[in-house]
């Protein structure tokens, strides 16, 4: 079974052409958004640990993997308190409902369970959003772990596919780091054009 990257996940939620061309073409592109995320990973791996809520025990940077998914990562954060364990995942944007960010952090808290051979599924995690200073608590439904095994599948059957996934052009393309590679506003033109 070919191993997915847990960071893959978030990249193949919000747009399955760009997981694509990230680990399947092997495209490279920087921008200042991945540049910040890159930097505020950094920052939060190499510091200490900032003043721990009392009772809370922290782990940064903890690699994980999960056999039975064929999952692995870097967790940002594990707490455990009264027992209770947990993943925090670090995030520069501002604080939001974004399904790819749930979704890494559920691929997190499925790897924990394995390791720490949990009696009881992870019921939370949390998602730090460092632009708004926002810590969110996300419950790990069994709707999000449905939906989290899905990406799962679908990155772990992209790997294997040459066939780039069709994109349609939305307001969130002009942000993605591989904007000048995917060009969507001009691959639609080109569908719509008529052959001569």
């Amino acid at each position: 079974m070919k191993t997915v990257l847990i960071s893959s996940l978030n990249q193949y939620v919000y747009c399955p052409k760009s997981a694509w061309l990230l680990f399947v073409a092997g495209e490279r592109a920087e921008s200042p958004h991945l540049l910040e995320g890159k930097m505020l990973h950094k920052r939060a791996d190499s510091a200490e640990p900032s003043a721990p809520r009392k009772g809370v025990k922290q782990q940064r940077t903890v690699s994980l993997y999960s056999q039975q998914y064929g999952l692995s990562g870097i967790a940002d954060v594990i707490e455990e308190v009264k027992g209770a364990v947990y993943p925090v995942e670090y995030k520069k944007g501002v604080d939001g409902d974004w399904l790819k960010d749930q979704v890494q952090l559920c691929a997190q808290a499925l790897c924990i369970e394995e390791m720490r051979r949990l009696a009881a599924p992870i019921p939370f995690g949390y998602l730090y959003y460092a632009a708004s200073k926002q810590r969110r608590k996300i419950a790990l439904t069994k709707k999000l772990r449905a939906q989290t095994i899905q990406a799962i599948e679908a990155v772990r059957a992209l790997l294997t596919t040459r066939h780039c996934p069709p994109v349609a052009f939305s307001e969130k393309c002009p942000e993605c780091a591989l904007y000048r590679v995917c060009l969507p506003q001009e691959t639609e033109r080109l569908k719509r054009a008529k052959p001569r």
